[in-house]
């Protein structure tokens, strides 16, 4: 095969003439001033709120502040050896994290880096952090429960899948533990969990993960941490971070639960990083936007229509008081956005009443349509029955004879009130906790001494299991009809006679 020059040099000439060189255009700003986690950079002109930039260095950040020479960027990550005149490079993009389920049993932070010392997240797909909320047509009612596992809510606070409830109290009033048994409560129902801890120290993030793992919690749960030590910027995005992961699996039609712990420790991240940014400080030097930046957090939690596939997101944001003061900023800011709350009082748990739950300040808006007719049914008195013996405590210090009625409600409150003590790890199937409330609302522990409540309850719920079908009965019903009640009643009355006689 013969090679023709003029056929080649006309080739190259057509190339050469044809040619058009494309410069790779990039924008490329400076730091102007750098301190404490934020860079100011000049000469980023057409930057985006909320765009992700590089450092020559190597570090991630976010644009914050859109200013007239200058733009406000949180480092997302360690920031010391930033210096002025640093170059910093947009990159076009929001901040992203990885989402799907090579997420799940894994330990990571804000931006989906694994803490856990196991192989990088090799997720096909990314999300950005902040998303707008599905709107009202889009959601269908909460409905469908989903059980903690601790009586005193499922029967009086109850939770449904795609609700918000709000777990509030002091620090160490057990918050963390309610959250925490939900979780594990969560095993063989179908409800991928998002533990997101913010502003924690290392060591109490590891032993709620070495918590979850013993008990195979890990198995469908994700923990996205940013601890105390963690850059500002890092803590604010978590709970973002943590909502995305789970808003996938909730659009692919899957029950998710996300634990926002806490955010009274973000909403001071937020005011830091807000006031390094020189916005104008608000009440408790809080910014004015911060009541938007929890908000448009925990809107993203729902229960989408059927069209969309029928997916939830359930968000149990925890906040923590000081000296059990509920009309405080933050905390007002959270009741209003979510749908009920759980309010913990320290003066219960230091008194040896846990889960240490205040009945009367505690209140679930939509949790009724979302429990099961069992429970519904039996529990439907008990609020009731402990505000009425809370009252009625408080008038018998002042008086010394107490006529038959009002001694017997408070025997039956005392009663009812051990009968809802739980310890942490501990947590019952829904069918249990029907038949423990049905012994305690029906009176038949009324008589026992005090002493005894935990023994019967433990007792006649093995017997039940061993010896009966009622339990299977209620679990397959969701409901106690006449004839598995009648059955119940004989049970527990037989089982009386023989636990008096031991």
């Amino acid at each position: 095969m013969r090679i023709n020059p003029d056929e080649i040099s006309k080739v190259l000439l057509e190339k050469i003439e044809n040619f058009e060189r494309i410069p790779n255009l990039k924008e490329v700003g400076h730091v102007v001033q750098m301190g404490d986690g934020i860079a100011h950079v000049y000469g980023l002109e057409n930057a985006m709120y909320g765009e992700l930039v590089r450092f020559d260095k190597g570090q991630m950040g976010m644009i914050m502040s859109l200013e007239i020479d200058s733009v406000g960027v949180v480092v997302l990550g360690e920031y010391k050896n930033i210096k002025e005149g640093d170059l910093v490079e947009r990159t076009g993009r929001v901040v992203e994290v990885p989402v799907g389920d090579e997420l799940i049993g894994r330990v990571v932070d804000p931006l989906g880096k694994p803490l856990d010392g196991g192989p990088a997240i090799t997720s096909k797909k990314t999300m950005p952090i902040e998303r707008k909320a599905v709107g009202i047509i889009e959601r269908q009612p909460v409905k469908v429960p989903l059980h903690t596992g601790i009586k005193a809510i499922d029967a009086m606070i109850p939770i449904g899948r795609g609700q918000r409830e709000l777990i509030i109290g002091d620090r160490q009033t057990g918050k963390t533990a309610i959250a925490i048994d939900t979780i594990i409560n969560q095993k063989n129902q179908g409800v991928i969990c998002v533990y997101v801890a913010i502003g924690q120290k290392n060591s109490e993030v590891a032993r709620t993960i070495e918590k979850l793992r013993k008990t195979g919690a890990m198995n469908y749960t994700t923990v996205v941490v940013a601890n105390a030590s963690d850059p500002a910027a890092l803590r604010y995005i978590s709970p973002y971070a943590g909502a995305t992961m789970a808003e996938e699996w909730m659009f692919s039609g899957k029950d998710t639960l996300v634990v926002y712990d806490d955010l009274s420790k973000h909403a001071a991240s937020y005011r830091e990083l807000a006031l390094l940014l020189r916005r104008p400080p608000g009440r408790e030097a809080y910014p004015g936007d911060i009541f938007y930046t929890h908000s448009r957090l925990l809107e993203r939690s729902a229960r989408l229509s059927d069209e969309l596939g029928g997916g939830s997101m359930t968000a149990l944001p925890i906040i923590e008081t000081q000296a059990n003061d509920v009309s405080a900023y933050i905390p007002t800011n959270v009741i209003s956005i979510t749908d009920g709350q759980i309010y913990l009082e320290s003066s219960l748990f230091y008194g040896g009443f846990r889960p240490a739950i205040n009945v009367g300040l505690s209140v679930s808006r939509v949790g009724g349509s979302a429990q099961t007719k069992a429970i519904k049914k039996i529990a439907g008195n008990l609020r009731i029955m402990l505000a009425q013996y809370r009252e009625l405590e408080t008038f018998a210090q002042f008086s010394t004879e107490l006529d038959p009625s009002t001694q017997s409600q408070i025997k039956r409150g005392q009663h009812l009130m051990e009968l809802l003590k739980q310890e942490q790890f501990a947590t019952m199937p829904f069918e249990e906790e029907a038949v423990s409330i049905y012994a305690g609302v029906r009176g038949y522990i009324d008589d026992l001494p005090l002493g005894e409540v935990k023994r019967f309850e433990k007792g006649m719920i093995e017997k039940m299991k061993k010896e009966t079908k009622i339990l299977d009965k209620i679990r397959e019903k969701k409901d106690i009809d006449a004839e598995t009640e009648e059955e119940l009643k004989r049970f527990i009355e037989e089982f009386k006679k023989k636990f008096g006689g031991r």
